[in-house]
Formats: C-alpha cells, sequence, structure tokens
C-alpha cells in the first residue's frame, strides 16, 4: 500500500506544487486549506487524493477532525507536510501589534495545531514525517519583516523542539528555509525584481519529498535552506 502524506495549506502555489510532487513519487495526497476548495482543484482532483477544504488549523478541534478524515479515507497517515503560513511586511515603527499576533496564527500555530492533530496517526506508520516551511528571514530578518521573521524563528524552534521529543519514536521532524519563491503573487508584489533568481515550488517540493523519504531517515531537526540564486 502507498504512504500517505497530509499537506496543510494545500491549495495555494506551493501546497498544489508539494501534492503533485508527492503523487509523482506514488503517495496517497490530502490536501488540507481554510479555504474552500477550489473548482478546477476539485474538476482534476484523481481518487488517489483528498481535498478537505474550510479548516481552520489554528482550531484543534478542526485540525483533529482533518487528521481523522484523512485517516478514515486512506487508513493511515504517514506524512505531514505544514505549508500553511502567511507574510505581511510591515516596519515597527507606526506598525500594529495585530500583525505580530496574525504571523504567529499563521506561521506557528498552524503548524503546532496541524502536528498535534497528526501525532496520534503518525505513530502508527513505519517511519513517520514532519516537515515545516520556515524561511530564510528565521535566520536574519531584512527590513519590514520583524514579525514574520519573529514567526518563522518560532516555526524552526517548533521543528527542533519537537524532533527532540520524537527523535525514539520513528518520526522525524524538518523544517524547509526557502528565499522568495516563485509566484504569481510575489511576481506582482516585486514587478522589478529578477524572478529567474528565485526558488520554484516545484524545486521546495522536491526537497520536502526527499526528506519525506527512506533515504533522509537519518536527518531530523535540520533547517534545509533552499534558496535558488537568491
Amino acid at each position: 500500500m502507498s504512504k500517505v502524506v497530509a499537506i496543510s495549506g494545500g491549495f495555494g502555489c506551493l501546497g498544489i506544487a508539494v501534492g503533485e510532487a508527492f503523487a509523482a513519487n506514488g503517495w496517497r495526497v490530502a490536501l488540507i486549506d481554510q479555504a474552500s476548495v477550489p473548482r478546477p482543484l476539485a474538476d482534476t482532483a484523481r481518487s488517489e487524493k483528498l481535498l478537505i477544504g474550510a479548516v481552520d488549523l489554528t482550531d484543534l478541534h478542526m485540525a483533529n477532525c482533518a487528521m481523522q478524515q484523512v485517516q478514515q479515507h486512506f487508513q493511515g497517515l504517514d506524512a505531514l507536510i505544514n505549508v500553511a503560513g502567511g507574510f505581511r511586511w510591515e516596519t515597527i515603527e507606526g506598525g500594529d501589534l495585530a500583525t505580530w499576533d496574525l504571523m504567529y496564527q499563521m506561521n506557528v500555530r498552524t503548524a503546532a495545531t496541524a502536528s498535534m492533530a497528526a501525532l496520534t496517526h503518525l505513530k502508527k506508520a513505519e517511519a513517520g514525517r514532519i516537515i515545516n516551511i520556515a524561511a530564510g528571514a528565521a535566520s536574519k530578518a531584512s527590513l519590514g519583516m520583524g514579525a514574520y521573521a519573529a514567526a518563522k524563528s518560532g516555526a524552526m524552534r517548533l521543528t527542533e523542539a519537537l524532533a527532540e521529543e520524537l527523535k525514539d519514536q520513528r518520526i522525524t521532524v524538518n523544517a524547509i528555509m526557502p528565499s522568495i519563491i516563485d509566484t504569481p503573487q510575489n511576481r506582482l508584489d516585486m514587478p522589478d525584481a529578477d524572478a529567474t533568481r528565485w526558488v520554484t515550488p516545484e524545486q521546495v517540493a522536491n526537497v520536502i519529498v526527499f526528506l519525506a523519504s527512506q533515504e533522509a531517515s537519518a536527518i531530523t531537526g535540520a533547517a534545509i535552506a533552499v534558496n535558488g540564486r537568491c
């Protein structure tokens, strides 16, 4: 029986790319998102793909229900990929403290809540995997990235703590730290930038698939930079 992966933030550009990469490697895929299921995605979904929309992953009950739905549909769960997150550019002077709360909710709490909900199922797997999406800003913040960088640093600390907690339970926990990802929104926000230097969603997805593989079984608590030419 092929392995099962659940991907939060699964309806966005990166989430879709990650799902396609896992499917291409023979995995059965569950895409989970706060948004409703987009019609184009529903129309192209195959039998080995489960789409779960309208899930608030900051809510533990809703996260538990989503993971239980994955378990019931596929009879197992082998990997959780926490793609759900968000970005706000805002300077600290003149900024809004609500932005700090929002960045925490989107980038840390969603990953913590989804991980809590998935652990019961991952512990039944032969080799469980949790992979979080941090960012290069987790190591060094740039102008206007205080709240975002603090949140992504939180995602890294979550990764490290959970890796230690689970290292004797056949579950590895790692994080990806991409630079700028080449998405339509980023091209719109940075029209003068050289997008050929950015990393593509597919390149990030390939690294994630590797970390979920048996070949990466010795890697846990790591932060993998995926920078393109940035």
